[in-house]
Formats: C-alpha cells, sequence, structure tokens
C-alpha cells in the first residue's frame, strides 16, 4: 500500500515539471514568431534608399599597360676641354638654351696661336731645304753619268731630298695639328641643348680632357623609360612588328597627358624583378616633361572592341570579391559578382557579371542590400547625367 502511495506522489510531482517546460517553449516560440513579424514588418517598411545610377554601355576600349615612368635626356653630353689653358670666356648663362655651333667656353688662345706660328715657320725652313735637295740631286744626275761626282754622293744627295721631303710632311702635320688646337681653345656646343650647372668659373685653369666643364641635356625630343611584366613581352613585339605602339605619359601632378611612341624594347629581360625595360620618345616641343622626373606611362597595346564599360566607382569589393549593385526595372536591388578588367578614365571593363543596358548603382551603396528598394536621387541622374 505505501509503495503505491509513493509511485503515485512521484507521479504527480513529474506531470507538472513536463508542463511546465513545454508552457515554456511555447512562450518562447510565440515571441519568436512575434519578434520575426515585428522584424518582416520593419524591414519592410522602410524607404526606398536614394542612390545615383549609370547604364553600361558598349565601347572600344584601348587595352593599356600602365608603369611609372623616368623621363630622360634624348642626347646628355658633357662639355671637356680638349686643350689645357686658363678659361678666358664663358659665353652663356647657366640654364640657357644653345643651338648646335654656339660658342660656350674660350681658352687662353696665345700660347696656342705662338705654336701655330713656330710650326708654320719650320714648315717653310724644312720645304726651302727641300727645294735646294731636289736641285742638287736633279745636278748630280747628270754629273755621275760624266763621272764628275761619285755615284755614292749622288746618292746621298737623292737620300738627303727624300728625307726631307718625309721632314716636310711631318712639319705640315704639326701645322695641322696646332691649328687643331687653336681651334680648340673655342669650345662650341655639339648639340641644340638646354646648359646645366656651370662647374669652372672664368679664370680657371683647366686641364685636357680632365674635369666636366658643363653637361648639356637635350630636351626636345626626350625619353620615358619604363619597365613593364615579362608576361606582356610576346604582345608587345607582335604589335611592335607591326606599327609602332602610342605611349601616353602624364605627371602625377598634374600638367596634361602627353602622346608619345614606342621606341625601344630591351634585348634583355632582368631576371630579377622579371621585367622588360622599354624606352617611349616624346616631341616634347613645349618642354612639360622634365628629365628626372616620374610619370604616369600607358602603353597601348591593342583595342578591345565593344566592351561592356561602367564607371569605376561602381564597384565595391567585399569578402567574396569585387562586385556591383544592380537596379532592377522593379526598382529593387540585386548584388551581383562581376570580373573586371581595364580601367581608364574612370570607367572599367566588366569581363563577366553586367550586360550593356543594365544601370549599376554608382552611389549611395551604403544603404543597400539585396532585394532592397531604391530610388534614384536625382532626376538629371536618372535621364542619363549620371550615366557613363
Amino acid at each position: 500500500m505505501r509503495r503505491h502511495l509513493a509511485n503515485d506522489s512521484t507521479a504527480s510531482h513529474a506531470f507538472p515539471r513536463t508542463g511546465r517546460v513545454a508552457a515554456s517553449l511555447s512562450i518562447l516560440a510565440g515571441a519568436l514568431v512575434l519578434l520575426t513579424a515585428c522584424g518582416h514588418k520593419q524591414a519592410g517598411g522602410y524607404p526606398p534608399a536614394p542612390v545615383v545610377a549609370a547604364t553600361a554601355v558598349t565601347k572600344d576600349v584601348p587595352l593599356t599597360v600602365g608603369a611609372i615612368g623616368t623621363v630622360e635626356p634624348y642626347n646628355t653630353v658633357s662639355i671637356k676641354a680638349q686643350v689645357g689653358g686658363e678659361i678666358a670666356r664663358v659665353a652663356f648663362r647657366e640654364g640657357q638654351d644653345v643651338k648646335k655651333g654656339d660658342v660656350l667656353f674660350v681658352i687662353d688662345q696665345r700660347p696656342y696661336q705662338a705654336a701655330l706660328q713656330a710650326a708654320n715657320a719650320n714648315l717653310d725652313r724644312d720645304k726651302a731645304r727641300l727645294q735646294s735637295a731636289d736641285l742638287q740631286a736633279e745636278r748630280y744626275a747628270g754629273l755621275v753619268k760624266k763621272d764628275y761626282v761619285t755615284q755614292q754622293q749622288y746618292d746621298d744627295s737623292v737620300a738627303n731630298a727624300g728625307a726631307l721631303k718625309a721632314t716636310v710632311q711631318a712639319d705640315a702635320a704639326a701645322v695641322e695639328q696646332a691649328r687643331l688646337n687653336l681651334e680648340y681653345c673655342t669650345i662650341r656646343a655639339p648639340i641644340a641643348a638646354r646648359t646645366g650647372n656651370l662647374m669652372v668659373q672664368l679664370g680657371n685653369v683647366i686641364k685636357a680632357n680632365d674635369a666636366t666643364l658643363v653637361v648639356l641635356n637635350q630636351l626636345s625630343p626626350v625619353y620615358v623609360s619604363f619597365s613593364v611584366p615579362e608576361k606582356y613581352l610576346s604582345e608587345i613585339r607582335r604589335q611592335q612588328d607591326v606599327e609602332p605602339r602610342p605611349v601616353t605619359a602624364s605627371s602625377p601632378s598634374g600638367g596634361g597627358v602627353h602622346e608619345g611612341t614606342l621606341t625601344l624594347v630591351n634585348n634583355t629581360v632582368d631576371q630579377a624583378t622579371g621585367t622588360i625595360l622599354l624606352k617611349a620618345t616624346f616631341p616634347n616641343t613645349d618642354r612639360a616633361l622634365w628629365p628626372g622626373t616620374f610619370v604616369n606611362v600607358a602603353l597601348r597595346l591593342s583595342t578591345s572592341r565593344g566592351a561592356v564599360v561602367i564607371p569605376s566607382q561602381a564597384v565595391q569589393r567585399g569578402q567574396q570579391g569585387e562586385y556591383v549593385f544592380v537596379l532592377k526595372p522593379d526598382m529593387t536591388v540585386e548584388s551581383r559578382n562581376v570580373v573586371t578588367g581595364q580601367e581608364l578614365n574612370g570607367d572599367v571593363v566588366i569581363e563577366k557579371g553586367v550586360h550593356a543596358g543594365e544601370r549599376v548603382v554608382t552611389d549611395g551603396q551604403l544603404r543597400l542590400y539585396p532585394g532592397a528598394k531604391a530610388t534614384i536621387a536625382t532626376k538629371a541622374a536618372e535621364t542619363g547625367e549620371g550615366d557613363s
């Protein structure tokens, strides 16, 4: 009897506990349903997000390779003296443009004028001796036949005339060398260029082929040297064989875009960096490209016909890669992954993910999520002013 009572007591306590648990679960489920419903209601109640949109269009886009380049002078000449002496005249100002043949320096000419006069005097003296020796050899030629002079005397006269002829030739060479040395006293510009810093002053005594007097840089045209990854080498060579490739250069600080032509593909790849050195020639008639400065270079390889293009600000980056918000006709937003290509002048080529004619959001992405409603922020943007 006690056993049955005990069992009944245990059972009576178990049933209320099970009921309480079930009631708690029921209340929690109800709360979740209520929260979910409230959440849907709240989400559905959001007003459309104002955005700016642009339409994807098709364009012919130049396929380019970008790099950082360095401006180099077309020609650089370090001016040195070919004769020694005192600087008697400096005929230019530092930083002055000079033409080919313009006088740069004049070295004291007096020692070289004296040397030229001495060389001419030696030449005249030996010419007179040669003339006398030739006449003597002619006379001895007749006398030796009559035995008035010995054969040895005749041979000596001929040899003397020959030696004096060689002496005259040496004197003539000495005169020419003295004349050249006198000309070297006047140092002229070998190219049309711009002068740099003057490294000697008036009155300094210099040695032949010693210190550099000034450096000339030719600024029109100029070179721009840059390096690109070796993976582009085959395409560059193939295109360059057909037609010289166009290259553009622009300064990071502004100043416009300058157009040039690829003129050098180096004959070896730098194994340390895996790049190939290239050089482009720019007319630089306005002197905007200055030697030693860095410029942004774009080498055009080919043209992509009918590429899908959107503004670059439409492309977002997330954990899954690059994506854009596409605006559907019902003004709902779809997030779509894209594969981007060449970027140029604020536009980017979309290789995969967006079709021509679709509208993409270019501003206001922070308030968007897949399925959200959107509205065009301005009428101008909707009618195409915001379209690319």
